[in-house]
């Protein structure tokens, strides 16, 4: 029988913290969840990070999505952040798909409708395949530098492919380059002072990005929701020709706004303030046309 998934307030010094919970998933893996609630929110969104991250790192972005009318909740995938667990080590191959599609699902009870679903880099790989899966069906989703393609050798992709039967959790290197994540030195210097972000990587995690992000592009004509791709045509952590050829294959589903960046580079959202105004403007414009 499936363990029932349960939320609970997590205690900070023996006091509750504020917007803050566990949900416990059916194999007993407990993520931390991170709440901005927003007195009467006409609408809410689910945010997924990317590989080596948390949700703490989106406190700017919450913050403009509070500010224009939503509520706000994204977690720490397994693997990652506050969520225990060894780092960047999934049990199974789809961990985190699942892992998605209950926390959108408790979210979506608690609310009392589905909320937007918004995924950066690896999370934006695992929100369009959890969607293209039909696991979850939100009113939009949008996808920022998602991780469906990566600058890694054949090669070494088919050395993960291996290593993923034999030592699926051997803990390495993800080898990100950190100084191509924006144009802003202050966010890469948070960022690797961040003791909650991590560097690791393991085989099964790194064919699991690798294999979903090709069986993305290959069903991107399967696309059933109003989507908004945003990528970064600069982008040093992601091949940002994955996005093309998305954009390319879902064109005729006719559900998918794309929108590139050239000079940006990964992060988006923690670009400076010129390039991040441009993004917000482009999807604070989609999401007045895509959620009325």
């Amino acid at each position: 029988m499936e363990r029932q998934k349960q939320a609970e307030p997590i205690a900070s010094h023996g006091k509750q913290e504020e917007g803050v919970l566990w949900l416990t998933m059916a194999d007993g893996q407990r993520l931390f969840l991170r709440d901005w609630p927003r007195h009467q929110a006409h609408h809410a969104v689910l945010i997924v990070h990317g590989l080596g991250e948390h949700s703490g790192r989106y406190e700017a972005l919450a913050q403009w999505f509070l500010a224009h009318g939503y509520a706000v909740r994204s977690y720490d995938q397994r693997g990652h952040g506050r969520t225990p667990g060894q780092r960047g080590a999934l049990r199974r191959h789809d961990d985190l798909l699942s892992d998605l599609a209950s926390v959108y699902e408790h979210y979506s009870a608690s609310l009392g409708r589905p909320p937007l679903l918004l995924g950066h880099s690896m999370g934006g790989l695992i929100a369009v395949r959890t969607v293209l899966d039909g696991r979850v069906e939100p009113p939009g989703l949008v996808l920022s530098s998602p991780a469906l393609r990566s600058f890694e050798a054949p090669w070494l992709q088919r050395l993960a492919a291996v290593l993923a039967r034999v030592l699926p959790n051997l803990p390495l290197r993800n080898g990100l380059p950190l100084d191509g994540l924006t144009h802003d030195a202050k966010v890469i210097e948070a960022y690797r002072n961040d003791p909650l972000c991590s560097r690791s990587v393991t085989p099964r995690l790194a064919d699991f990005i690798f294999r979903a992000g090709a069986s993305s592009i290959a069903d991107a004509w399967r696309l059933r929701v109003p989507t908004l791709l945003l990528a970064a045509g600069s982008d040093r952590l992601v091949d940002p020709s994955g996005s093309r050829d998305f954009s390319n294959g879902a064109w005729a589903t006719k559900q998918l706004t794309s929108r590139f960046f050239d000079t940006l580079f990964h992060e988006l959202f923690n670009e400076t303030e010129t390039g991040r105004h441009q993004v917000l403007a482009q999807l604070l414009e989609w999401l007045k046309r895509a959620l009325v």
